[in-house]
């Protein structure tokens, strides 16, 4: 392929743009895009398949850039090839993604350019970046499901899905376990649409890579099933097209392009050094470097005439015929295939199928009961037979967890069209794959013990943070193991979950909880949500004595009422509701009036209206306990000053469930006594 001057001034525009962005905020890294504007600048023109009039098309092809401190490199391209805005609503605006004045804003309060890539934030942004590894991670959720997407929608002669990802990572996300978590699972699987380009230039902020990173990366991802390529000089444009197009023309693995690169590249002192990697370079270098260019010195955010064209005749060519033949395709598959069409459709607009509801079980009182991980597997089941992109897996905990589809198959090597996916013991790449899944609108879960969200949390993290909703299933959820012991055990792990923006929890009391929390669950399109199950049975509720589960919706509701105002109010989630409920009958024998509240999800009940919230726990009744096999952390908002809590304020221990709960109080008789106590206390 031959290159021209005007491919060499896109490329130094990528590179000065970037230059001046990091400079004017006086905040940024400018190396990392100075040395891969090449690599990017020759992916976009010659292979990405994107059209940035509609830069949601279902079919583009999927870039994300992992090593998000490089952010300039993205914004630059979305800006140069003129990529439209779009609306939380999913509709494509006339106005520009990242204009000019964007970037001179770079880093600024309420620009479209903040310092990391955020998805929701930056239109063309594929997913968050910034904590190291997740992109990647993300990528590999990404190419999964175009492979199930193609099995579920491609009929013969309409290809409607056929995207691959790429993704852009750096030394940072190569030294990062949750990368080679995620590595390992793609390797296994075969992905042939997923291709790393990996900018190895040996330098991070401490200096040389070489301080605590000298493995054969190559040869680590040959070990993972992965095909390797390597491209000796970042700025060999036709090495890059080669590198690229093996990956197009020779399917059948995932691929890793090692790119080597010079950090800062032009810089005439700073080029290659740490120095270039996480702060400006300084008015003089940028001069020096523009002139390593052959860039007019003083000119600040310069666009040369010609190289908005070049990226209009490239990308936006090619993407616009891409993305028109693929309307026309789906208006025929449309009349073939309606209902396809149909569920295409509301996929793309986070919304539910028709009847997506009408097998939702109901289960009948039963003092013995069941789990709540057991009553969600049926559930789950339920609900999937008819939400047809409903698909997740586990840890390797499907038996623990029970939530395998006991109707579809499970994804393996080749052939990805089945709904369950084996994720090994590798909870964190989990967490970040299930992001990936949902940001490509299916709606994915994943499923491990609670203790274990410690290793899944940055991704939860993230789903809060881009605002998809992922569900995140967590059994096990208390001393309630028993013998496993207190390394198994968790206790502080809701409160920290409860402490995440924007993540509803929910911690459903019996089996027609779960159910309802499933449906609550289900229309979210913006929300994650954990959901907290545990091993051991729980009474499944007499809902002709008890309120109904639906009360679920608005986070807790009066569960059992006293007759007249209560003396004492008990608060109960998951497996502690039917302990408070035991605790409410001796109280009320002994003349003492007390209400009953579940309260599934803090995060519910904070949002509904102040009368609801008073007139579940009326300001007037101070004797409050409340009761969860959880740390004790965040129950005041609810119990007030005047309150208590029967929580855990140590870790656990190994031994019969009966004997942990007498020793940590999780008892009748401790409950009563308790809420006593704080009647007493009310009343001084």
């Amino acid at each position: 392929m031959t290159h021209d001057k005007t491919d060499w001034l896109s490329i130094n525009t990528i590179r000065t743009l970037a230059m001046d962005a990091v400079e004017q905020a006086h905040s940024g890294h400018p190396g990392a895009p100075m040395a891969l504007a090449p690599v990017a600048y020759q992916l976009w023109q010659q292979e990405l398949r994107f059209d940035p009039t509609q830069p949601i098309w279902p079919n583009r092809d999927r870039f994300v850039l992992s090593n998000g401190h490089a952010s300039m490199l993205l914004y630059s391209l979305l800006h140069l090839t003129g990529s439209r805005r779009v609306t939380s609503s999913y509709t494509v605006e006339d106005g520009p993604a990242v204009s000019l004045e964007d970037i001179k804003k770079f880093r600024q309060l309420d620009s479209s350019t903040p310092g990391h890539p955020e998805y929701r934030w930056t239109s063309g942004v594929e997913t968050t970046t910034g904590p190291l590894g997740q992109g990647v991670s993300n990528s590999v959720g990404m190419a999964i499901a175009s492979r199930w997407l193609a099995g579920y929608f491609n009929r013969p002669g309409f290809e409607l899905f056929d995207y691959d990802v790429w993704a852009i990572c750096g030394d940072g996300d190569m030294m990062e376990g949750v990368a080679s978590e995620a590595a390992s699972i793609a390797g296994h699987l075969k992905l042939p649409n997923l291709c790393w380009v990996y900018d190895s230039n040996h330098i991070s902020i401490d200096g040389s890579t070489s301080l605590a990173f000298t493995e054969d990366v190559g040869k680590r991802f040959e070990a993972y099933g992965w095909r390797v390529l390597h491209v000796n000089d970042a700025n060999d444009l036709d090495a890059l097209s080669k590198a690229f197009r093996t990956f197009k023309q020779d399917r059948g693995l995932p691929t890793l392009i090692i790119v080597h690169s010079e950090i800062g590249w032009g810089a005439p002192k700073k080029q290659g050094t740490a120095s270039a990697h996480g702060e400006p370079l300084g008015e003089e270098e940028i001069k020096g470097a523009k002139r390593k260019y052959g860039w007019p010195e003083d000119a600040k955010f310069l666009v040369p005439d010609g190289v908005r064209e070049r990226f209009a005749e490239r990308v936006g060519e090619r993407g616009r015929k891409l993305r028109t033949e693929w309307e026309a395709k789906f208006a025929e598959y449309q009349k073939q295939y309606p209902e396809l069409a149909d569920h295409l459709q509301r996929m793309q607009r986070r919304e539910l199928p028709v009847g997506w509801d009408k097998e939702l079980p109901t289960f009948p009182a039963d003092a013995k009961g069941m789990a709540t991980r057991e009553s969600s597997g049926k559930v789950i089941n339920a609900l999937a037979k008819n939400y047809p992109w409903l698909l997740g897996g586990s840890a390797d905990l499907n038996p623990s967890t029970k939530t395998y589809l006991t109707f579809s198959g499970a994804m393996k090597p080749g052939d990805l069209t089945g709904r369950n996916i084996h994720y090994g013991v590798r909870e964190h790449a989990m967490g970040s794959i299930t992001n990936g899944l949902a940001l490509c609108k299916v709606r994915p879960y994943s499923a491990t013990f609670l203790i274990f969200s410690d290793y899944e949390r940055p991704a939860i993290r993230l789903s809060a943070i881009m605002e998809v909703p992922a569900i995140h299933i967590f059994t096990h959820d208390s001393i309630g193991l028993g013998e496993d012991g207190p390394t198994h055990q968790p206790v502080e792990h809701l409160a920290s979950l409860r402490a995440i923006p924007g993540l509803i929890v929910l911690r459903p009391g019996d089996a027609n909880e779960v159910t309802e929390a499933w449906r609550l669950i289900a229309p979210l399109r913006h929300e994650p949500v954990v959901l907290v199950l545990t091993r051991q049975a729980v009474p499944t509720l007499d809902r002709t004595k008890y309120a109904p589960a639906s009360g679920v919706a608005k986070g807790a509701y009066v569960l059992s009422d006293s007759k007249g105002t209560p003396d004492v109010i008990l608060i109960g989630t998951g497996s502690e509701v039917s302990l408070c409920l035991q605790a409410q009958e001796q109280l009320e024998g002994q003349g003492v009036k007390t209400r009953v509240v579940s309260m599934p999800s803090w995060e519910l009940f904070e949002r509904q209206d102040e009368a609801y919230r008073e007139q579940v726990l009326p300001s007037s009744v101070r004797a409050r306990v409340a009761v969860e096999k959880a740390a004790t952390f965040g129950w005041e908002r609810f119990v007030g000053l005047r309150g208590a809590v029967v929580g855990m304020r140590t870790f656990g221990a190994s031994a019969p469930l009966k004997a942990l709960q007498q020793k940590f109080g999780f008892t009748v008789e401790n409950v009563v006594k308790t809420a006593r106590e704080v009647i007493e206390q009310a009343k001084k």
